[in-house]
């Protein structure tokens, strides 16, 4: 037998060490295979090229996340398997050639794991692209393709991955003794121990952490952002350091809870798996905390650029002629394109008049036109009335307060007109899709009115069910410019997909990239998990034999499960739904059904990732007593 069958026998004698670590690597090839397969899609570049230029950037972050997932996996590996290894130079074996084993066996697995990761991309290729374009609401197909380019990139990158993690793995096993390596895991540890002052920081750095990133409210959201993420971050390494481990040290000080039942084995043996497992509970939390917060984000961007397209007009289509000699034609291509669909229309016409003082044109309509478009959109507001010179300020809602020479005047002077406008008060509509601010006057006023600077005349349509006008919304638009030459033509279901297709590309690269951070970090405590499973399974056989029922060792169990899986992503819940309520603070929208969509989705994957290792982990111990 050859050295390299013997490190290949080595792989295939430890398959249940490693399988969880052959499979986490062959997910990382599959996604950033996958990804490479969107990013190099010739019809998909096509379709929207910044897509793909996503892509590829998502490919490095996925690359450089499976470089340091990889690299800590199988440190953690490697230091499972001392004993054995101690074993094999005690027979003769030189560091020289243990180290080459290593680095053998490391570049097998990569190997196998890059193989596996681009067949299964190839398998379900198609499968893939036909989600991708209900994800991305593509309307033209993403047909399958040998995506010769994408399998050269994943399998250079990731060889090129595999056999440096190779290299800088086998420096793990310099300098051990024998001793050490026939000890293994079976050494004494010490006692742990905890700073009660590097406690009350971990408290501090996270409670001015949490309050910065409440209070802040706008655009000082994203100068808080990195001094507060570099403060929790530091507090979250000192709660799973130092504070975990204190509260431990209290709560085995109190005697009526320390010697209540099964208490004692449960506390007896905690403080040293929180402080083993500290910074693996660290590493979990923060990359669930970026997990949630970006796809919380992207969902929550996603839902205000829709929600603001919706809220943009209540009409399905509108047409503000500024000029157009051809509105005539336009107005009749519009109906005719509508005669399909139950459609109600409403004409106002819109005189613009300068503000005495000042080089602002004010524009006015009459209050019975008003009404009559109110009453078509929808809209529950009373009929407004008005006589005399008496007027009201009609603002777009998204632009509150950018025209102070209307909104901060009780008195409006129209040049040329020998009339004051005494205004009566402000109301918020978007009936009229072009943002500007508009003045509401008696009829008689607006009939009345001199000195016009132009005319205008604005047409909307009105459709209940208004996304059904998608295909008659581009038909006008391939006709109509958005801002033709004297008009302004808007269909808003043309405009809500538009944006349904933009930020829809964008979450397809997040939710992938979501999906392969919290892949890892399940996987990061499932290799903590079985790292131990030796030294467990010799302890429950010990304690075994002391008389504990099966009830309660699944009782212990369950609950030291239950730590390892829930208090980091606990954590990270919180550190996520704080995150995003800054984002709310931020743009001043609400994101509580998003956020709590996502965090509750995420907890329950994790609850169903716990119930199935916990049944295989407690039937295992069972098993070896």
């Amino acid at each position: 037998m050859t050295f390299r069958q013997f490190a290949f026998n080595n792989v295939m004698r430890n398959k249940r060490t490693y399988a969880a670590y052959f499979l986490s690597s062959t997910f990382s090839v599959l996604v950033f295979f996958i990804y490479a397969i969107f990013a190099f899609h010739p019809s998909l570049r096509a379709i929207n090229v910044n897509v793909a230029v996503g892509l590829h950037f998502a490919e490095g972050i996925i690359y450089v996340f499976s470089f340091l997932f990889v690299l800590i996996s199988m440190s953690a590996f490697l230091k499972s398997r001392k004993k054995e290894f101690g074993l094999m130079v005690m027979l003769g074996m030189t560091n020289m050639q243990l180290r080459r084993m290593v680095f053998l066996e490391n570049v097998f697995i990569g190997f196998f794991a890059t193989l596996s990761g681009m067949g299964l991309g190839l398998v379900f290729g198609k499968l893939l692209l036909l989600a991708a374009e209900n994800i991305l609401k593509l309307e033209e197909t993403l047909p399958f393709y040998l995506p010769i380019q994408a399998l050269l990139l994943t399998f250079i990158a990731f060889m090129l991955l595999f056999v440096i993690i190779s290299f800088t793995t086998v420096s793990i096993l310099k300098g051990n003794k024998l001793i050490d390596l026939i000890k293994g895991s079976a050494a004494p540890k010490k006692e742990p121990k905890s700073s009660i002052a590097l406690s009350i920081i971990a408290i501090l750095l996270l409670a001015i952490g949490y309050t910065g990133a409440l209070i802040v409210r706008g655009m000082e959201v994203t100068i808080a952002m990195i001094p507060v993420t570099i403060v929790v971050t530091i507090g979250t390494y000192f709660l799973f350091t130092q504070l975990s481990v204190y509260t431990i040290h209290r709560l085995r000080k109190r005697k009526s809870l320390f010697w209540k039942k099964t208490n004692m084995l449960l506390f007896s043996d905690l403080a040293y798996r929180m402080k083993d497992n500290a910074r693996t509970f660290f590493f979990v939390a923060i990359v669930s905390t970026v997990t949630f917060s970006a796809i919380g984000s992207l969902v929550g961007f996603r839902s205000m650029m829709t929600n603001a397209i919706v809220q943009e007009s209540p009409f399905a289509f509108t047409y503000l002629n500024e000029g157009d000699k051809q509105e005539t034609e336009h107005i009749q291509l519009i109906k005719k394109e509508l005669d399909a669909y139950p459609y109600k229309e409403a004409s106002v016409k819109v005189k613009k008049v300068l503000i005495e003082n000042t080089a602002n044109a004010a524009s006015i309509v009459s209050v019975s036109e008003f009404n009559r478009l109110a009453e078509l959109s929808g809209e529950k507001a009373e009929n407004i009335h008005l006589q005399g010179n008496e007027a009201i300020s009609l603002q777009f809602e998204a632009t509150i307060g950018v025209s102070p020479e209307i909104d901060k005047q009780e008195s409006i002077r129209l040049a040329g007109n020998d009339v004051v406008l005494e205004r009566k008060d402000v109301i918020y509509s978007n009936v009229f899709a072009d943002y500007r601010p508009y003045i509401i006057v008696a009829d008689s006023l607006f009939a009345d009115l001199q000195n016009v600077e132009s005319e205008q005349s604005y047409h909307a349509f009105y459709i209940k069910d208004w996304k059904e006008t998608l295909e008659a919304g581009k038909n006008l638009t391939k006709v109509l410019d958005y801002y033709g030459d004297g008009y302004q033509f808007r269909s808003l279901a043309v405009g809500w997909n538009d944006i349904n297709q933009g930020y829809g590309a964008i979450l397809f690269v997040g939710l992938f990239i979501g999906a392969v951070f919290f892949v890892a970090a399940g996987s990061f405590l499932y290799f903590r998990l079985y790292a131990d499973l030796d030294d467990e399974k010799q302890k429950f056989k010990a304690i075994g034999k002391l008389g504990i029922t099966d009830k309660e060792l699944s009782k212990v169990l369950t609950i030291q499960l239950g730590l390892l899986f829930f208090v980091p992503i606990i954590v990270a819940v919180i550190h996520g739904a704080v995150a995003l309520t800054a984002l709310q603070n931020m743009f001043n929208f609400n994101l509580a059904k998003e956020s709590a969509l996502v965090l509750a989705s995420f907890a329950g994957i994790q609850v169903i990732y716990f119930l199935f290792i916990r049944a295989n982990y407690i039937r295992k111990i069972k098993r070896a007593m």
